[in-house]
C-alpha cells in the first residue's frame, strides 16, 4: 500500500467543515481521502494492486473488485488516522460512481452508500471525468484549493479517457473526444506488445526519454479537421514497423527489458517515435481550438498527464500561444480519491445531492 503524501492534520487543528469523505475504486486503484471544507487534502491513500494483475500484463476486472475489498478496511483506517477524525466526524460522503470496472465501481460505491446511509450524511455520486478535470486546482502542501476558474479549458488524458472540455460557469461542454483508443490505452498495448511489464505506458515514457523519435516517424491522424483525437492508427502503425524491425535485425519478442537483456535500441527509439507522434496530436488540436476561440487558460489531468514529454510540449505550447496552463500535480495525476473527494464538495457547495439508496454503478457513464 502506497500513502501519498498528505501531512497529518495537528489533533489541536480542528478541519473546517464540511469534512468531506471520497472514495475512488473504479479500475485497479483502491483510495480513500479526506478533505476539508476548503478543499485542503488532511489525508490522501491509495492502495496499488500492480502486483496482482503484473503476472496477466493488465487489469483483470474479477482480481481487480476482490482487492478493493481486501483493500478497502486499511485503506480507509489508514486515512482517517492520517486526518486525526472518526467516520463519525465526516459531514459528507463521496464515490465514484463511473466510468470504470463495473465490479470495481460497485464496491466503492455500495461503501460510500452504506456509510452515508448509516451516517445519515449527503452523498455525493462523481463522475471519474469530473474527478480528474477539477484534480489541477488541488494543493500537494495540506493548503487550501485553488478557486475553480468561471472558465477554462480542460484536457483530460488517461488509459480510458482522452478528452477535451469546456467549462463555462456550471455548464460543461464535451469539445472532443477519441474515436477509438484512448492515448493511456495505446501506450499500455505498445508496451505490451514490446514484452514491458506491466503497468506498460510509464514504462514506455521511460525508455522513449532515451530514444530518438526522428529515426522512425510516425504520421498524426487528421480526423478531418476536428478536435477529435484518435490513437488506433497510430498503434497499428506503431506495431506493424515493430514487426518489421523484428524481420530485418532478428529479435525475437517479447523482450525481457532487463540490464542482462535490454530493449534494443531500435525498438527504443521506435517508443520515442510513437511518444512524439501521440503528445504531438495533442499539441495540432490545441492550435487547431485557439484557432476557432479564445482560451484563457489549460487544465490539463489524468494518468497520462504525468507523461515527461507531454508536459513539456504543453508548457512550451502554451508559452507561446499566451495560454496559462495547469498541469495536474504528479501526485494525483492518477487515480486517487483525492479528485473525488474534491469534486464532491465543489457540488456540495451548489447544494447538489444524490439518494444513495438509489444510485448505481455505470461502467460507461457520458459526461
Amino acid at each position: 500500500m502506497s500513502v501519498s503524501e498528505s501531512p497529518e492534520r495537528p489533533p489541536e487543528r480542528p478541519p473546517e467543515r464540511p469534512v468531506v469523505l471520497g472514495i475512488e475504486s473504479s479500475c485497479d486503484d483502491t483510495a480513500c481521502a479526506v478533505l476539508d471544507g476548503r478543499g485542503a487534502i488532511l489525508a490522501s491513500v491509495v492502495s496499488s494492486q500492480i502486483d496482482a494483475h503484473r503476472p496477466y500484463g493488465g487489469v483483470v476486472p474479477e482480481i481487480a473488485s476482490r482487492e478493493h475489498l481486501k483493500n478497502w478496511p486499511p485503506v480507509s483506517s489508514e486515512a482517517l488516522r492520517r486526518a486525526g477524525i472518526e467516520m463519525g466526524e465526516v459531514d459528507v460522503v463521496a464515490a465514484t460512481s463511473g466510468p470504470g470496472l463495473v465490479g470495481s465501481l460497485l464496491v466503492g460505491l455500495t461503501l460510500g452508500r452504506a456509510i452515508a446511509y448509516g451516517l445519515e450524511r449527503p452523498f455525493q455520486a462523481v463522475h471519474h471525468i469530473e474527478g480528474h478535470l477539477y484534480s489541477p486546482f488541488l494543493a500537494t502542501d495540506g493548503g487550501p484549493a485553488d478557486a475553480i476558474p468561471e472558465r477554462f479549458i480542460g484536457l483530460v488524458v488517461s488509459g480510458g479517457h482522452t478528452s477535451l472540455l469546456r467549462l463555462d460557469g456550471a455548464e460543461v461542454t464535451t469539445l472532443a473526444e477519441t474515436r477509438d483508443d484512448a492515448i493511456g490505452e495505446a501506450f499500455d498495448k505498445i508496451g505490451k506488445r514490446v514484452g514491458l511489464a506491466y503497468p506498460q505506458g510509464p514504462r514506455v515514457d521511460v525508455l522513449a526519454e532515451e530514444g530518438d523519435p526522428k529515426r522512425y516517424p510516425l504520421p498524426v491522424p487528421h480526423c478531418g479537421g476536428t478536435l477529435d483525437f484518435s490513437y488506433s492508427g497510430l498503434k497499428t502503425q506503431t506495431l506493424v514497423t515493430l514487426e518489421g524491425i523484428c524481420r530485418e535485425r532478428g529479435f525475437e519478442t517479447p523482450f525481457a527489458d532487463t540490464d542482462e537483456e535490454p530493449v534494443p535500441p531500435e525498438v527504443v527509439d521506435l517508443l520515442a517515435g510513437f511518444r512524439a507522434a501521440a503528445v504531438r496530436q495533442i499539441v495540432r488540436r490545441l492550435e487547431r481550438l485557439v484557432e476557432r476561440e479564445t482560451v484563457e487558460l489549460l487544465a490539463v489531468s489524468g494518468g497520462v498527464a504525468a507523461n515527461r514529454l507531454l508536459r513539456r510540449e504543453l508548457e512550451r505550447w502554451a508559452a507561446q500561444a499566451g495560454v496559462a496552463l495547469r498541469l495536474v500535480p504528479l501526485a494525483f495525476a492518477g487515480d486517487n480519491a483525492a479528485m473525488i473527494a474534491h469534486a464532491a464538495l465543489l457540488r456540495h457547495r451548489q447544494g447538489r445531492s444524490d439518494d444513495p439508496l438509489t444510485v448505481e454503478a455505470a461502467s460507461r457513464a457520458p459526461f
